[in-house]
């Protein structure tokens, strides 16, 4: 079987449609895997890798650690509060340390769009992407686009896929779009004009302003948090305001007079961008999400470790 063509795991626009293919098969496998009662494989044990968040995260750092341990490989959690960048060492220098200290491989989240891409051109370990800014998130893209196909049976080209919020500061809109593009999907963005970038349409993706037209046209509406922060620059006059127009509940589904698969890449304002009847319903695959993105990780970590 033919491995990965790259070394990193920067953004999605540096994948083959072969290499996604192979992380689904690969992560397919460790499914099976994580469902057993034994759910450790001793793939990684003779590697090390270090989990450096230098910015807040939950799910994704959770996730990335329970893929590593499934793998056996030996981790070093990092975060930039308690290291010497809060007494103004360098990205680079960081690193470097770490690296030195026998680690093979680093998982990075970084506020900086582009850090990730900074380090894979100058640091010998291999660097995981695990988001960057408003850039790109690309394993919660692969895990979005294989929890779609493990929930239709139907390949991502026969879709129409909507990502519904805030467009523009979203590294998970950018990297589920380049994904679901390179896998043939039909893509639409649906928000408030002042979240949806200029000239997107350059990507491929379809822009509409009515989010009942959106639920309307898709197979799958993919809702993105509302980032409370963003609420004092004005994007939108109020979350009471955003709920109303574009907040996806349950009469807006019915509406819609069809089945649509409903995702959310976590953490949901519920009552704000989703509703808790539509995010504990039936249509909803928000926990897959959650299962299937330990699945893939533990396929991305492992056909990068077997391709360095």
């Amino acid at each position: 079987m033919a491995g990965l063509s790259v070394k990193h795991l920067v953004g999605i626009k540096d994948l083959t449609v072969e290499d996604i293919r192979l992380i689904f098969e690969t992560a397919t496998r460790f499914k099976e895997v994580i469902n057993q009662p034994m759910k450790k494989v001793p793939s990684l044990r003779d590697l090390t890798i270090a989990n450096a968040f230098f910015e807040n995260s939950t799910r994704t750092r959770l996730s990335f650690e329970l893929a590593e341990k499934r793998l056996s490989a030996d981790i070093v959690n990092f975060s930039s509060s308690s290291s010497s960048v809060s007494k103004g060492e360098t990205l680079l220098d960081t690193i470097n340390n770490l690296i030195a200290m026998k680690v093979d491989m680093i998982v990075m989240r970084h506020p900086y769009p582009g850090a990730a891409h900074f380090l894979a051109e100058n640091v010998e370990a291999t660097i995981i992407n695990a988001g960057d800014g408003t850039h790109e998130h690309p394993t919660q893209a692969l895990l979005d686009a294989f929890s779609i196909i493990d929930k239709t049976k139907c390949e991502i080209s026969e879709m129409k896929i909507v990502i519904i919020g805030d467009i523009m500061h979203s590294r998970v809109a950018l990297s589920n779009i380049f994904c679901l593009k390179k896998l043939g999907a039909q893509v639409m963005v649906c928000g408030p004009a002042t979240l949806i970038p200029k000239h997107i349409e350059s990507l491929g993706v379809i822009v509409e302003h009515k989010v009942e037209k959106a639920l309307a046209w898709c197979d799958v509406a993919n809702v993105l948090r509302i980032q409370l922060e963003r609420q004092q620059a004005g994007y939108f006059p109020s979350l009471r305001e955003y709920a109303n127009v574009f907040g996806i509940n349950k009469e807006r589904l019915k509406a819609a007079n069809k089945k649509i698969v409903i995702m959310h890449p976590g953490p949901i304002n519920r009552g704000v961008e989703i509703n808790t009847d539509v995010a504990d319903s039936e249509h909803s695959i928000i926990l897959e999400q959650v299962e299937n993105g330990v699945a893939i990780r533990m396929a991305v970590l492992y056909l990068l470790a077997a391709r360095n």
